[in-house]
């Protein structure tokens, strides 16, 4: 049975290793996993995975969010999958072949999650970059379009907004992973936000998410374990009402 910390995702969004270092001796008991980005992994790259990796608990989600020919992300994904790396990511894109290659990379050592749309792009956004009329006016017919060409391509889940997790999960099965950035507390809602589709984390458990990416909310409150705490006692009450309802059981 998961508790609530386990949900939870605290991405490593800070400029040094010095900071990192630090979050993650303040919160490796208060979440599931640590996300190292593009930021982190350029400048200290494998050792820094490493070092978090060997901490305590929590997991390690490596988000690269990889895009390029089919053999050179499957030659960059063996590379991941030789890290103590839990998820990885690489972007749906306009290609499966891509995706599979990602998948043949992480020959099994690693879950790749297809990243469908970033939930700080709005639809002006994606009519502006050329998509469809269709696909602009139903951003979860896109989402969706993108998480089957990743389910079909052998991904083990994607990465989405809690807006369309329900229907992930419906169109593609409980096992297929949702992984959702954009969470914010109730209490922590701000009115200028960079996320254009933010849910709470009890919506998005609610619906089905497998995995939180909860950030600032934790790293800019006064007291970040108790912060962590907080979201985990709002989850696990979310839990406790979806399995009474019977809305998805795990």
């Amino acid at each position: 049975m998961r508790s609530g910390k386990d949900y939870i995702i605290f991405p490593l969004d800070v400029a040094d290793d010095d900071d990192a270092r630090r979050l993650v001796a303040l919160l490796h008991q208060e979440v599931g996993m640590f996300k190292i980005g593009l930021e982190l992994f350029v400048r200290y790259g494998p050792a820094l995975v490493q070092w978090v990796a060997a901490q305590g608990r929590a997991g390690v989600f490596l988000d690269l969010k990889l895009h390029d020919i089919p053999v050179t992300v499957e030659r960059a994904m063996r590379g991941v999958a030789g890290l103590p790396v839990d998820l990885t990511t690489v972007h749906c894109g306009e290609s499966r072949p891509m995706l599979e290659g990602a998948v043949r990379g992480g020959a099994g050592r690693v879950k790749v999650l297809g990243v469908t749309v970033l939930t700080s792009v709005s639809a002006a956004q994606l009519r502006a970059a050329g998509y469809a009329d269709d696909m602009v006016a139903d951003l979860q017919r896109l989402v969706l379009h993108k998480a089957q060409m990743a389910h079909e391509a052998g991904c083990a889940g994607v990465v989405c907004s809690g807006h369309e997790v329900a229907t992930i999960k419906q169109r593609l099965g409980a096992a297929f992973l949702a992984v959702t950035p954009g969470i914010r507390p109730a209490w922590s809602l701000a009115k200028k936000d960079d996320q254009a589709r933010v849910v709470t984390p009890a919506m998005a458990v609610a619906r089905g998410a497998d995995y939180l990416v909860i950030g600032r909310p934790i790293r800019d409150a006064a007291d970040p374990v108790a912060a962590a705490r907080r979201v985990a006692a709002e989850i696990e009450n979310a839990l406790d009402d979806r399995d009474t309802d019977g809305i998805i059981n795990k």
